[in-house]
C-alpha cells in the first residue's frame, strides 16, 4: 500500500476543513452525516478510501458505527483528531500487509499458485498487526482452553496496535460518537457498545472482530462476545432504530454483494456463500426499515389532521406519538468485485490486496460525492430515502 498510498495522499491533495461550507451545508438540510462500516477483514481497506474521500471534502461524520473491519476503522477514525485519522488508518493498513519478501516471492509463482501465497501465509502466520497463532488450539478439538483463550490465533496484537493508534479519551470525549456491535456469546444477543452511553474501551472494539473460531471471545462485565457479524455484519439497523431519532445522511459502506451470478464451479459456490452470509439480509433491512418509516409518517400526517377536540384525548395523544417526521437518506456504497478474488478474499492482506481496494473506495466515495445521489427526488411520506451511489470502479 505504500506507493500508491502515497500518490494518493499526496500534499498536493486538498483537505477541506471539517467545517466547510459544503458539510455544514448538508448537516443543515439533512442532519447529522452518518457513517456506517460493514464487517468483512481485509476489505475493510475498501473503507479507507472512501472515508479519504469524504475526508477531503471536509465531510467528518458526526456518528462511526460498524462491525469487525468496520469497528475497527470506526474507532480509528472516532479515536483520533480530524488531522490525523488518514495517517492513523494508513498506519493501521501498513501493519496489516504481509511483508514485502512475501509479495516478491508472489510475483515468481505461476498462477494460481501467486494468489494463494497471500492468504497460506495469514492462515498459517497470522498477520503481523492483528493475529498470531494459537498452538494449543491445533493439538485438537478437545483440548481444554481458557474461554477466553478459546481461538485459533491470539489477537494479542491487535490489542497493541489499537492501543497505539486510537485515543479512547478522544473516543470518549463525544465529539464523534462511535458505536461498535457484538454478538453475546451467552445468549445469541446483538449488543451495541455506545460512547454515547458507555465509556468505550480497546475491550469492545476488539469483543466486535472476535470472529470464531479464528479468534477467541473477549469478556467484558463478566460476559463473553464475538465478532457481531455472526448476528448482524450491516450495523446500520442500529442507526435507524436510535433514540431519540434525528434526520441523518447515512453513508453505509457495504463490502459484501447481496446480488450475484450462479456459481458454476465449488469455489464459486463457497465464494457466493460467504457473500449471502456477510451482506447480513442488507435486502430485507432496508425493506423493514422503509415500511417502518412509511407508516411513521402516515400516522404523524393522519393526527395532523385530527381536530383539535380529539389530539387532546390522551389516549390519541398516546397514539399519535407513534408518527415521526425525522427522515434518513441512506447512501449505499458496495465494493466492487476485484478481478481473481475468491472466497479467500477477506484473509487477502497482500500489499496488492490492500491497495486495490483502498484505490476502488477513494474512487468510488469522490464519485458519489460529484454525484450527490442525495439530490434525487422523493416521496414526501418516505421516512427511509435508500440511494444506490453508482460506481465507476471497474474490477481489477
Amino acid at each position: 500500500m505504500n506507493d500508491t498510498n502515497a500518490a494518493v495522499t499526496n500534499a498536493n491533495t486538498p483537505v477541506a476543513s471539517a467545517s466547510s461550507a459544503f458539510a455544514k451545508a448538508l448537516r443543515q438540510k439533512f442532519g447529522q452525516i452518518v457513517l456506517v462500516l460493514q464487517g468483512g477483514g481485509a476489505l475493510g481497506a475498501y473503507h479507507v478510501g472512501v472515508y479519504q474521500a469524504l475526508h477531503e471534502a471536509g465531510l467528518e461524520p458526526d456518528w462511526v458505527i460498524g462491525t469487525s473491519i468496520g469497528a475497527i476503522n470506526g474507532a480509528i477514525i472516532a479515536g483520533n483528531p480530524v488531522e490525523n485519522r488518514l495517517d492513523r488508518l494508513n498506519a493501521f493498513w501498513r501493519r496489516m500487509e504481509h511483508s514485502p519478501a512475501l509479495a516478491a516471492a508472489t510475483s515468481y509463482l505461476p498462477p494460481p499458485f501467486g494468489a494463494m501465497l497471500p492468504n497460506w501465509a495469514t492462515i498459517t502466520a497470522g498477520v503481523q498487526g492483528s493475529c498470531r497463532p494459537n498452538p494449543l488450539a491445533f493439538l485438537g478439538l478437545d483440548v481444554p482452553l481458557p474461554a477466553d483463550a478459546a481461538g485459533y490465533y491470539s489477537t494479542q496484537p491487535l490489542g497493541e496496535t489499537l492501543s497505539g493508534l486510537v485515543d479512547f479519551s478522544e473516543v470518549n470525549s463525544g465529539r464523534t460518537r462511535l458505536t461498535v456491535g457484538a454478538a453475546n456469546a451467552h445468549n445469541s444477543a446483538m449488543r451495541y457498545f455506545d460512547s454515547r452511553d458507555i465509556e468505550v474501551s480497546v475491550k469492545h472494539v476488539m469483543a466486535s472482530g472476535a470472529l470464531p473460531p479464528a479468534f477467541p471471545p473477549v469478556r467484558i462485565d463478566g460476559q463473553l462476545y464475538w465478532d457481531g457479524g455472526i448476528l448482524s455484519n450491516t450495523p446500520v439497523e442500529a442507526v435507524f432504530d436510535d433514540k431519540p431519532r434525528r434526520n441523518s445522511l447515512v453513508f453505509a459502506v457495504h463490502l459484501w454483494n447481496p446480488d450475484g451470478p450462479e456459481p458454476e464451479s465449488m469455489r464459486q459456490v463457497m465464494n457466493r456463500q460467504k457473500e449471502l452470509q456477510y451482506s447480513s439480509r442488507a435486502v430485507s433491512h432496508i425493506q423493514r426499515q422503509q415500511q417502518i418509516h412509511r407508516l411513521r409518517h402516515i400516522v404523524a400526517e393522519l393526527a395532523a389532521r385530527l381536530p383539535d377536540t380529539s389530539k387532546a384525548d390522551p389516549e390519541v395523544r398516546e397514539m399519535a406519538s407513534y408518527g415521526c417526521v425525522t427522515r434518513m437518506h441512506v447512501v449505499r456504497l458496495l465494493a466492487p468485485m476485484l478481478k481473481g478474488e475468491d472466497y479467500t478474499k477477506d484473509i487477502d492482506f497482500s500489499g496488492a490486496g490492500i491497495r486495490q481496494r483502498h484505490e476502488a473506495g477513494y474512487e468510488h466515495g469522490r464519485r458519489v460525492l460529484e454525484l450527490e445521489p442525495w439530490k434525487a427526488d422523493f416521496d414526501p411520506l418516505e421516512g427511509f430515502v435508500l440511494q444506490e451511489a453508482p460506481s465507476t470502479a471497474a474490477a481489477m
